[in-house]
């Protein structure tokens, strides 16, 4: 038979579960972990991107879209393990309360939600959110701005026929809490900002109208990912059932070995 076709045949698992609350004690917590993986995730892409500055353009993309790939994964998979481990305990809460076993309210928060995910995303992204929004409403199209002089052109500033023309360069302007704030979401998205080039001003003005959206991404592949806890769990119990069926069988095959009558042995040959 076909290994391929043996797998279709098998019938997945269910067993049902207690669903729990949007929000529960433990939301808090894993808000924080999002959060500080937001920020190693944000730390470690900027060192990376900064060393992805190709002169080909379809290079940079295909390189700094697989980090973004990356990242995001990196969302999605934790995101799973705590859907599976989120439907575990609303199974065994099924089972307790199958028993007559008291549940208190808190333990019914505590399994698995299909909106918990996104809500958890969320609630660590608002930090990086913020800033965002207010980038994306009051961006405008960056342009190229007066530099400050060399010391070796300081003789020129005290001439009279080219003074004039050059004291604008002579007093640069610091930077405001726009450009911190454009700076911050800037290496947030960094993957984003490498793929368009520092030269490439409307596309950054683009991302940066974008940004409370991209800035999203991660937040929405956790939702996703926590979703899969309810596909993980009953991978596991069909695992489990067919492991369960191979072994009776084989059991079976070794009870009929033993109780299985022996052939007759003929007359021994005297020599």
């Amino acid at each position: 038979m076909n290994p391929k076709d043996s797998k279709k045949n098998i019938q997945p698992v269910f067993k049902p579960f207690v669903t729990g609350s949007i929000t529960d004690e433990n939301t808090w917590r894993n808000a924080l972990k999002f959060m500080g993986l937001m920020i190693i995730t944000a730390f470690m892409s900027f060192l990376v991107c900064s060393m992805t500055g190709f002169q080909s353009s379809v290079l940079r993309i295909i390189v700094n879209a697989a980090i973004e790939t990356v990242i995001l994964f990196l969302f999605f998979n934790r995101a799973a393990g705590y859907g599976e481990e989120a439907v575990a305990r609303g199974e065994i809460l099924f089972q307790h309360r199958e028993k007559g076993i008291e549940i208190t309210e808190n333990e019914k928060r505590i399994p698995f939600h299909p909106m918990k995910g996104f809500v958890t995303g969320l609630i660590g992204t608002v930090i990086f959110l913020i800033p965002a929004i207010v980038l994306a409403v009051t961006a405008t199209r960056q342009m190229t701005g007066a530099g400050t002089l060399p010391s070796w052109m300081d003789s020129y500033t005290r001439r009279s026929e080219i003074g004039g023309a050059l004291v604008a360069y002579t007093n640069p302007e610091g930077l405001g809490f726009m450009d911190y704030i454009r700076m911050f979401v800037r290496i947030c998205l960094m993957p984003f900002i490498s793929m368009c080039g520092a030269e490439n001003k409307d596309a950054l003005l683009l991302i940066e109208k974008l940004g409370p959206v991209l800035m999203l991404l991660p937040a929405i592949s956790y939702g996703i990912g926590y979703l899969q806890g309810k596909k993980m769990r009953i991978r596991v119990h069909t695992e489990i059932a067919e492991n369960a069926k191979k072994r009776r069988k084989r059991e079976i095959k070794a009870r009929k070995a033993r109780i299985a009558p022996r052939r007759p042995q003929g007359p021994t040959q005297l020599n």
